[in-house]
């Protein structure tokens, strides 16, 4: 059955839920206070760097899809009303609930028939019922309207396929009505008639597909988004202490976690060393979910653990690069990466990022490439930060190269050119994308992740020099070092 909902908020998951809902036939009331953005949605730009959403956006604009500032007009309009605002976190960890209780008084001096209210934001625990509370308050009849809780499980850079080919759908409800009716403006991807559609997105499974409906209650439904979320970050943190003892050890942190992996009990999902964890939603809902925990009186030092593991994982990860250059002041680097992560060119708590203004802070010259982050990037970063139009660029007559984030095109540069470019023969690799026997064959010096150092005793000389680097330069030793067994 055809649906009409409106969404408020047009980022990362409104965006994505609207576009997907109108790709699954509701029509789609797309709500923003900021009259420049949905202008710019309006005209058939898309904001944020993500697979598959701007076939969407054109697909569907000017159809089922419609963008607005008018939030009590899109509310009349529709059936289903799913708040996807920002939740960012306060000092304390706590998430701001501002913008949430801005649109329910929005919503319920609106309300002129039933609707279903639906949590899409990541929330606490509670929410729901302040939801209710605040539009009660406000005017709303309390037998116009329910609460319902739908959080969201979308990766960054993956969304679109996340939302049309789910591991499973959460509906939090405490009403048989508004559950059904929540349930029904997913029932193409639990029935499976989406996938039917010649013109359906293309999914990450072959053969036929069904969405999985799990129904609780709303209170339920918001801590499955948060623990979700920890549960993940806790596995992130927990391999890259294991990559720690590796290092310690002597042990290939890539084959630990093959075997550890291969036991269906953990899988092999997120057992990935690296610099930590970053973005909008693991450091925010660890902190907001500790926050729960402790004014419920509840002890969850778990997470506080979480959070230590992530932030050394950057220190250490600093440590290899004095460890590779000796001394930093001065030093030229070429920084790969810096989103977040693949896919995406969000930078909200990325970890690059961080690592970038350390170096900074040591003095170095930092020369940088993403390839879709650093527009973002530049909004952050001081302007002594150089920014390159490829890898190759950045790499060219730098002491070392980093690589702070996992994009494919990282994976397959051609090794002997990179050589060729460096002033120094080094490699420092944050995300493991290469093997150590390949930048042994390459004479490139490699530091990675849980994994011993490959470090030759080798003079470097240059067919070609690269740009900038001096003559007295052109011959130089690397010290020697042992490699670790």
């Amino acid at each position: 059955m055809e649906m009409r909902i409106a969404v408020v908020g047009s980022g990362y998951v409104g965006l994505v839920a609207g576009a997907c809902f109108a790709e699954l036939g509701h029509d789609i009331i797309l709500v923003d206070n900021d009259q420049h953005k949905v202008a710019a949605l309006q005209r058939g730009e898309c904001p944020i760097h993500e697979e598959f959403l701007p076939e969407l956006l054109q697909r569907h604009r000017g159809g089922r899809l419609a963008f607005t500032s008018d939030l009590p007009d899109a509310v009349r309009r529709s059936d289903i009303i799913f708040i996807a605002v920002g939740t960012p976190p306060k000092e304390d960890g706590d998430a701001d609930l501002s913008y949430v209780e801005s649109v329910a008084c929005s919503i319920a001096g609106a309300i002129d028939s039933y609707k279903v209210v639906v949590e899409k934001s990541t929330v606490p625990v509670y929410t729901n019922s302040w939801i209710r509370k605040v539009m009660l308050l406000n005017g709303a009849p309390a037998e116009l309207f329910d609460v319902t809780s739908n959080p969201e499980f979308l990766r960054e850079g993956a969304a679109v396929k996340d939302f049309l080919y789910p591991d499973r759908i959460v509906v939090g409800a405490d009403s048989d009505r508004a559950a059904a009716m929540l349930s029904e403006a997913y029932r193409p991807l639990v029935d499976g008639n989406y996938y039917k559609n010649v013109d359906a997105i293309p999914g990450p499974f072959a053969g036929p597909f069904m969405a999985r409906l799990i129904r609780t209650s709303a209170k339920s439904a918001e801590l499955i988004k948060h623990a979700s979320n920890a549960f993940l970050a806790m596995k992130i943190s927990f391999v890259n202490a294991v990559s720690s003892v590796c290092e310690a050890v002597g042990a290939d942190v890539q084959q630990v976690c093959d075997g550890i992996g291969s036991d269906s009990r953990i899988g092999r999902r997120f057992l990935y060393p690296g610099i930590g964890y970053g973005g909008s939603c693991f450091p925010k809902d660890l902190l907001a979910f500790r926050a729960v925990a402790r004014e419920n009186g509840c002890t969850f030092a778990l997470l506080d653990e979480v959070v230590r593991v992530n932030e050394e994982q950057r220190n250490r990860f600093l440590r290899k690069v004095k460890r590779a250059l000796w001394t930093l002041k001065g030093k030229k680097l070429a920084v790969l990466g810096l989103a977040f992560k693949n896919g995406t060119d969000d930078i909200r708590e990325s970890p690059a990022i961080a690592i970038v203004k350390s170096l900074l802070r040591e003095g170095c010259h930092v020369t940088a490439y993403d390839p879709a982050a650093m527009s973002r990037a530049a909004e952050e970063l001081p302007a002594t930060v150089k920014f390159v139009s490829d890898p190759y660029q950045a790499i060219q007559g730098a002491d070392a190269c980093l690589i702070l984030t996992e994009w494919e095109d990282f994976a397959t540069l051609e090794l002997d050119r990179v050589r060729a470019l460096l002033r120094y023969p080094i490699v420092i690799d944050g995300r493991n994308l290469f093997n150590p026997a390949q930048m042994e064959a390459a004479s490139l010096n490699y530091y990675s992740v849980g994994r011993a150092d490959v470090v030759q005793e080798r003079r470097i000389t240059r067919l070609e020099p690269a740009a900038e680097v001096s003559d007295d330069l052109q011959s130089q030793t690397i010290p020697v070092k042992d490699r670790a067994a």
